[in-house]
């Protein structure tokens, strides 16, 4: 199968045509891809929220100033999520925008992988919420917990899943609204955060590329420097205890950690995928600080221009940071077919890991207006379709509720 829209011929998804066709005939859901060898990236998208906090005016809020930031940071400016915003309308957004490019139908994706850690809720998954709003009916949806290397876990967890032919198009999605999270009175925290969602579209080839090695790692014992406490840890004894949900760093260990950790885990990466440094077109890291970056730099022994950066514009937006810096490399023409890309991220945990990639596809052009027409109008159906689930539920509740076997409590004593 050749490439359509101007796509690399990564978008050929391997099938079973004998099972298809007997599918057809008994009326069955549509069927899995046999293995598809590689796995690759065919669509990418992004949010971020419209309010923007520059640090002149954070400087109103604590004792910083602009300088000072951008000295020990190499931030400007950070997104903050307002009034509706969150987690889940942002991932909603960008994972739209990514199937779009991708040319990829909800009904189509198999699978949902949300990363974050700051989900409106601890269940149901915020990939669940995803996964209703943008009517990917079939798809099994799940979220990530691993901070900042959430997006590496989540695009290495689908991407062996489309590796190994269970799924055929996985979305994978980064998403976080930090500032919900981040305490405004402390300086060392609070000038580092910001918001934002991004997504990519993995999709099954029996042509080489794609996806080229996935390395995950983690050390607990370092758990306590990068903290966010939950629903489940409260701070204060009884059930008055007070919960602390707001983000404890301890920066210097985690900036020792973070130089470290991008570094050897990046080697590790181009040489399991059997390239070499110079093989690599592109690094691009979570986008923690500048000066991390510009130190694992240094240790690779490579030049800043090797590493794409854009955290002076969104901060620290943990795991939407890789996947949205992939989005504006591939915009400013960054990124370019046939390269090598490293993806390397560091958070929480501690964790880190790494993905090489084989990028082998061309910008499509935009879709047309009667295109995205019909796409929103098949959205809308689902939505219908699920909000109709939702009301069949209350009136089998109402109807048949009263007929649900009830289950006694135990008595004690042995009488009734």
């Amino acid at each position: 199968m050749t490439a359509n829209n101007g796509r690399a011929a990564s978008r050929h998804v391997v099938t079973n045509e004998g099972a298809a066709a007997e599918g057809k005939r008994k009326g069955t859901a549509r069927l899995r891809p046999q293995y598809a060898h590689y796995a690759h990236i065919t669509g990418w998208g992004m949010a971020v929220p419209e309010r923007v906090l520059a640090n002149a005016e954070l400087s109103r809020l604590v004792d910083t100033s602009d300088e000072w930031i951008v000295t020990r940071t190499g931030i400007k400016q950070r997104r903050i999520a307002e009034g509706k915003e969150t987690s889940t309308t942002l991932a909603v957004e960008a994972a739209q925008r990514a199937l779009e490019m991708a040319d990829v139908l909800p009904e189509d994706v198999d699978m949902i992988v949300v990363a974050t850690c700051t989900p409106e809720y601890a269940f149901p998954p915020t990939a669940c919420l995803v996964q209703e709003a943008i009517g990917a009916e079939r798809a099994a949806a799940f979220d990530v917990s691993a901070a900042c290397t959430g997006f590496i876990a989540a695009l290495g967890i689908a991407s062996e899943a489309v590796r190994c032919g269970s799924v055929g198009a996985a979305l994978v999605i980064g998403t976080e609204t930090l500032s919900k999270v981040t305490n405004w009175q402390d300086r060392g925290t609070c000038i580092l955060f910001g918001d934002g969602a991004g997504a990519v579209v993995v999709q099954g080839s029996d042509v080489p590329g794609g996806v080229m090695s996935y390395l995950l790692r983690s050390d607990g014992s370092g758990g306590n420097l990068l903290s966010l406490p939950s629903i489940g840890a409260v701070r204060a004894p009884g059930v008055t205890g007070r919960l602390d949900h707001t983000i404890d760093m301890n920066g210097r260990e985690v900036f020792r950690f973070a130089t470290r950790a991008m570094a050897s885990i990046t080697r590790e990466a181009v040489a399991v995928a059997g390239l070499t440094m110079e093989d690599i077109s592109l690094i691009i890291p979570h986008q923690a600080n500048r000066r991390i970056i510009e130190a694992a730099a240094r240790g690779l022994e490579l030049p800043d221009e090797k590493f794409y950066m854009n955290v002076e514009r969104y901060g620290n937006t943990s795991a939407a940071s890789i996947p949205l810096a992939l989005c504006e490399a591939v915009a400013e023409g960054r990124v370019r077919p046939n390269d090598r890309l490293v993806f390397v991220g560091f958070g929480g945990g501690l964790t880190w890991g790494a993905i090489a990639v084989h990028w082998d596809v061309t910008t499509p052009p935009e879709v047309s207006r009667w295109r995205h027409l019909g796409r929103q109008t098949r959205i809308g159906f689902s939505r219908v379709r699920s909000l109709g689930r939702r009301v069949l539920r209350r009136v089998e509740g109402v109807f048949f509720g009263s007929q649900a076997a009830e289950v006694e409590p135990p008595h004690r004593g042995g009488k009734k």
